[in-house]
């Protein structure tokens, strides 16, 4: 994997004399982007029927369980470092392919892939995928709220990626993955197995004794 590269530097002189004509007018666009880019996802996923908070009722922040009503139905579960770790991985995608993206652009692509993904994971077709292939039986989809969640811990994925390299970022990727699969047996890995290719074998170890 290429070395992420750093975002571009300035001196001081340099950096406060261009802070108003410069640096603010070069991010304006990409800032734009990125609320249009989260605004059309409310109103998709609105569109589509799904709740800003789940049925099961409360507004919490944080979710530990991951095999209840209430898991992708809050703010933020376990499930979101996944969408860390999506962030992590388009990061380095996008400084193979498209090295000379500029950093405020690229993080713009990766949270338009990471709202398509929530659309198409929020679709019947991939709800009754996980309900039939995985152990998430009684899945209904995700939240607004949550939706919004995952799309802001990619966001932050990419941003600290970009900000470690690629070595510590793949150390990082790692160590998620492993955590993640002892804690609740599951991770970005088996989440994509066992919807491609699932595992009976996986899937009972998954369901725990």
């Amino acid at each position: 994997m290429p070395d992420i590269p750093p975002p571009a530097e300035h001196n001081a002189a340099s950096s406060c004399h261009l802070a108003d004509s410069a640096v603010s007018p070069r991010l304006t666009w990409p800032i734009a982007v990125a609320a249009g880019i989260t605004l059309a996802t409310i109103g998709v996923l609105r569109w589509k029927g799904r709740l800003w908070w789940g049925a099961c009722g409360g507004k919490e922040l944080w979710i530990s369980a991951v095999q209840s009503s209430h898991c992708s139905q809050h703010l933020i579960d376990p499930y979101c470092f996944t969408h860390l770790l999506h962030g992590v991985a388009l990061c380095g995608i996008l400084a193979w392919v498209w090295r000379r993206l500029p950093t405020a652009w690229s993080l713009c692509v990766t949270l338009f892939v990471e709202a398509v993904w929530e659309i198409l994971e929020n679709s019947p077709l991939v709800i009754d995928r996980y309900r039939t292939a995985t152990i998430a039986l009684g899945y209904e989809g995700d939240s607004i709220v949550n939706s919004l969640g995952d799309l802001l811990c990619c966001g932050l994925g990419y941003l600290l990626a970009r900000r470690v390299g690629w070595r510590w970022s793949v150390a990082m990727f790692v160590v998620t993955e492993v955590i993640l699969a002892v804690m609740i047996r599951d991770n970005l890995s088996l989440n994509i197995l066992m919807l491609v290719y699932p595992i009976e074998a996986v899937k009972t170890w998954q369901a725990g004794p």
